[in-house]
């Protein structure tokens, strides 16, 4: 079994993002499966094109895409994603695309394969807030989540989901208000949701359903 996990490098004028910060923490093996990880540019262009490779080269049985949603207080896992791409600032190669689809003719939307309910209920088993969001929004997160979706479709049986997490404490320094969660925190509900899935897979080997 392959599991692929992987973050967004930093943007929108942060030094840091924790979804790689926090996908960097995770235990090299969960559940006695190595877990690949691979940093992403927040790039609409070149986040789906180096997912979409990476998932040709290593054929990976579950992949696992994260994000940061500043103002976003729990890990929000994401039902679906839709095939649009309307950026409300440049994405890091300085582009804005608006109103434009991520595959054109492809479907209008996407809905995650992994269990979602499933990873929430692990997080929260865990200790850590989660919850189930049916927006990803149209930003760079969305748009690799689609393309990800689809480029799965070419391996039958491969699952794909979606999780948004929030800012970490030093990023609200200058933010009053805005929620925040530990880094470590973050990596324990992440590490928590992939244990569940994997232990899915493997318990439905063999079976028509996967989960």
């Amino acid at each position: 079994m392959k599991v692929l996990v992987t973050g967004f490098e930093p943007f929108g004028g942060e030094t840091i993002n924790p979804a790689w910060e926090a996908v960097k923490l995770l235990p090299d093996e969960i559940e006695g499966v190595v877990i690949l990880r691979q940093e992403v540019p927040v790039s609409f262009r070149q986040s789906v094109e180096l997912v979409t490779e990476w998932i040709r080269k290593e054929r990976p049985d579950l992949v696992l895409c994260v994000g940061q949603a500043g103002g976003r207080a729990s890990l929000t896992v994401e039902r679906v994603a839709i095939n649009l791409m309307d950026a409300p600032i440049p994405d890091n190669d300085g582009d804005m695309p608006r109103d434009v689809p991520v595959v054109p003719d492809g479907p209008d939307g996407l809905f995650a394969t992994i269990p979602v309910k499933a990873a929430v209920a692990a997080a929260r088993k865990a200790g850590v807030a989660a919850e189930l969001s049916c927006s990803a929004g149209t930003y760079v997160c969305n748009c690799l989540m689609y393309g990800m979706l689809h480029a799965l479709r070419e391996l039958p049986g491969a699952r794909g989901g979606f999780v948004h997490v929030p800012f970490i404490p030093s990023q609200t320094a200058d933010k009053p208000g805005r929620p925040s969660m530990a880094l470590e925190d973050i990596a324990k509900g992440l590490a928590a949701m992939l244990s569940a899935l994997i232990a899915g897979e493997a318990s439905s080997a063999g079976e028509g359903t996967i989960f």
